[in-house]
């Protein structure tokens, strides 16, 4: 329907949602004494998946045997993709095209599409001690934006992706009796402006013309070319790399400005 030869997959939701995770992945909580002497560090594990699953997690025990049941531990991260929007702010030429040359091959792809990602990431604690020290580590890092470098393809390396702190809140689950677990989430709402891109296509590049001979002749003294009406000759010789040229014949001016000769085969 839209004219894709071919699937194609370019992980470029999926690189962001890496990079995204990977922001959080290193928060530590501690447990201090009475003079603020660490007694335990713990790493807090971070996974993919949305709020509904872990609040259902933590509060039913899961089953091991007919016997043995076990909770979730806490503290514990989650993350999931919240909604995606066209961003027409950040629209560019649809039909602008990127090519890049490797390996003598030739890539190229149409501009790609301005999207944002939200992104919602959950925290959850059994006390607020633990709340509030996660949530220092993280606050301080956007202001209200942190940029991540991402290598989304071939054609587009090395793309600065601004990811930006819009809320934050937090509540906590008091309801029940004594017996029912104590549950402080704090939930983070963040936005990634990026741009999502079309399929690459590939193909082998077209030839330079790298020589040119050009021959004058004095058309009063004759209707046709001849020896009889030459009056003169220039050649280039030029890189198609660097896009130098050099006269053939030692004379690299024609009425008096300088040649430079990089023509290339339309294709």
């Amino acid at each position: 329907m839209f004219g894709i030869e071919s699937s194609y997959y370019n992980q470029s939701i999926r690189k962001l949602v890496i990079a995204f995770g990977s922001l959080f992945n290193q928060l530590y909580i501690c447990k201090f004494d009475q003079n603020d002497v660490v007694l335990e560090k713990t790493r807090v594990p971070i996974t993919y998946g949305p709020k509904e699953k872990f609040v259902r997690k933590l509060k039913e025990d899961s089953q091991i045997t007919d016997n043995h049941s076990v909770q979730i531990t806490l503290p514990r991260l989650g993350f999931d993709i919240t909604s995606m929007i066209y961003d027409p702010l950040r629209k560019i030429n649809k039909l602008q095209r990127s090519t890049k040359v490797q390996n003598s091959i030739e890539y190229g792809t149409w501009s790609g599409v301005p999207y944002t990602i939200n992104f919602g990431l959950y925290v959850f604690t059994r006390n607020i001690t633990d709340n509030l020290q996660i949530i220092e580590q993280i606050l301080p890092q956007f202001s209200p934006d942190f940029p991540v470098t991402l290598n989304f393809n071939i054609l587009s390396e090395k793309v600065d992706v601004p990811i930006i702190l819009n809320s934050v809140n937090t509540t906590e689950d008091y309801e029940g009796d004594y017996s029912t677990r104590r549950l402080i989430t704090t939930v983070f709402d963040f936005s990634a402006k990026f741009y999502i891109y079309g399929q690459i296509k590939e193909k082998m590049p077209g030839k330079s013309i790298e020589t040119v001979d050009i021959d004058f002749f004095d058309l009063f003294k004759g209707s046709t070319a001849s020896t009889s009406n030459f009056v003169s000759s220039f050649g280039w010789t030029g890189d198609s790399t660097t896009g130098s040229a050099t006269s053939t014949n030692g004379n690299n001016s024609v009425w008096g400005e300088k040649c430079p000769m990089k023509i290339y085969q339309k294709h």
